[in-house]
């Protein structure tokens, strides 16, 4: 037993010798050093800068990634890491361990990588080595950016137009342009008499634009291209190209006036109809016989046709009776269209708002708002007795056929309206407000997105947070009042710089 023992003790002095520079018993290694001595004589870092460069685009807020890429990243992100590592030169004759950053302040124009890497020295010993990267954050000016800034530096334009006096369908397309970010490569938008221009640096991108305009709202587009110059050494040219989008020239609650020939293919429809709401497509509804049909944009360009009455030509109507009509009756009308069954057909006796107890003759016409609307309600609607209507179709018709007024939608008190709303739109340009400037046809756009619920789905919608929710007290509440709750808001994001405190 002690025999064993005393060979057991002499293996283990015979395995152990001293380190050539400091003396310290250690294992036996290539090298003949301990790790204190062995890292003081070899630096496996070396090669590797320890201060790296970064171009960082203060206008788009992104990130060079050579030779010619610019990448958005976020502080402290995996994108950025990896960045940050392509960076480094020399760090393949290493292994890598581990990466991270090591906090700096955020606007420090600091950014510190630790890294942890092993490497072979000496014939064959392994050394693991941390170290510190200082990348420091140099601002240069991307070429997208630097095409924005340059004046007409633009190789493509998506004009967009709409020949029409009421704008709710371009307040429309323009929160669908923010709800899908269609706007997100345009190097400027330039607001111009009925209408918008998008400017584009490359023709994919204004293309891009123009297939989204024509997949959400009904409209044509042609195109057309200027040459600049031309190499003719290398047989090159240089273009700028135009595409001109023009948008239906009618809007929701707009009174039109079809063809003859155009009512045979939809149905059987009544010539007089209202727009009632425009999508990718053209949706009508005969308010004297609730028939509704819908015109795709190929379909509306092959008969166009434009609004005898726009909604600036409404008039107040006071609702003196009102009768419903019933399913059965409604069987006996000519037409083989398909029938609303949001609406309810009723014959209604209405006043002048202006003449209302001055002069006792009422006017009777036919609704599809019946659904809505009782005796000692206000209603908005076109007087077509007193209107002069300017169009081939409408002289065709005969005089029994076209009523007297045509109702459109029942009327709610604007200005408690307007103060009661606690919800907000984004512009597609805060600091230029030439889309807003008809505060009316505005005005009745946020009307519509709060009675049409369907309208709505496409819209983003935040909460207004300069103003108060308001509790209802009192009898004075009008619950049929539509408006937009709570839930359908969404919460505007705010980015403040405050300081960091200790909770």
């Amino acid at each position: 037993m002690e025999y064993i023992g005393n060979v057991s003790t002499a293996q283990t002095v015979k395995n152990t010798i001293l380190c050539c520079e400091c003396g310290s018993p250690i294992e036996p290694n290539p090298s003949n050093m301990c790790v204190a001595c062995l890292r003081t004589k070899v630096d496996i870092t070396e090669g590797i800068p320890k201060q790296v460069t970064l171009q960082f685009c203060r206008g788009c807020e992104r990130y060079h990634n050579p030779p010619s890429e610019w990448v958005h990243c976020v502080l402290e992100s995996k994108e950025l890491l990896s960045l940050c590592l392509k960076k480094l030169k020399g760090l393949s004759r290493v292994k890598l361990v581990d990466a991270g950053f090591v906090w700096t302040e955020p606007h420090s124009k600091r950014i510190k990588v630790k890294l942890t890497v092993h490497g072979e020295v000496l014939g064959g010993a392994m050394l693991e080595q941390v170290f510190v990267v200082d990348y420091i954050v140099n601002h240069q000016m991307c070429d997208d950016c630097h095409r924005s800034e340059a004046q007409n530096f633009w190789r493509a334009v998506v004009q967009v137009r709409q020949k029409a006096e009421n704008k709710k369908t371009f307040f429309y397309l323009e929160q669908l342009i923010l709800k899908h970010k269609a706007h997100e490569n345009t190097l400027g938008i330039k607001p111009v008499h009925d209408g918008l221009d998008f400017f584009y640096a490359t023709e994919a991108h204004a293309r891009k634009m123009v297939d989204f305009l024509t997949a959400v709202l009904p409209c044509k587009s042609s195109h057309s291209k200027k040459l600049i110059s031309h190499d003719i050494h290398s047989n090159l040219y240089n273009y700028k190209f135009t595409y001109s989008v023009e948008i239906v020239p009618v809007s929701k609650d707009s009174l039109v006036c079809l063809p003859k020939k155009l009512t045979q293919q939809l149905g059987g429809i009544s010539p007089l109809c209202l727009v009632y709401r425009v999508t990718s497509s053209v949706h009508l509804i005969d308010p004297s016989r609730a028939q509704i049909t819908e015109m795709n944009s190929t379909a509306y360009w092959r008969s166009p046709f434009g609004a005898i009455c726009n909604p600036k030509q409404l008039v107040e109507y006071v609702v003196m009776d009102i009768e419903p009509i019933m399913d059965k009756d409604r069987k006996s009308f000519p037409g083989q269209g398909a029938i609303s069954n949001k609406h309810v057909l009723a014959d209604i006796w209405v006043v002048k708002a202006s003449e209302l107890g001055m002069n006792d003759n009422t006017i009777h016409t036919r609704t599809h708002l019946g659904h809505v609307l009782k005796p000692g309600d206000y209603v908005l609607g076109y007087n077509l007795e007193d209107s002069n209507v300017n169009d081939a179709s409408f002289d065709k018709l005969e005089s029994h056929t076209v009523p007297d007024v045509v109702l459109v939608k029942k009327y709610y008190d604007r200005s408690e309206r307007k103060r009661r709303r606690i919800w907000k739109l984004k512009h597609l340009a805060e600091e230029d407000t030439a889309l807003v400037t008809d505060t009316r046809d505005y005005n009745e756009f946020l009307d519509d997105l709060e009675e049409d619920p369907d309208l709505r789905h496409n819209v983003n919608i935040f909460k207004d947070s300069t103003k108060q929710i308001l509790v209802d007290s009192g009898d004075d509440v009008d619950e049929a009042v539509p408006r937009i709750t709570l839930a359908e808001m969404l919460d505007d994001l705010v980015i403040d710089d405050v300081e960091m405190t200790e909770q």
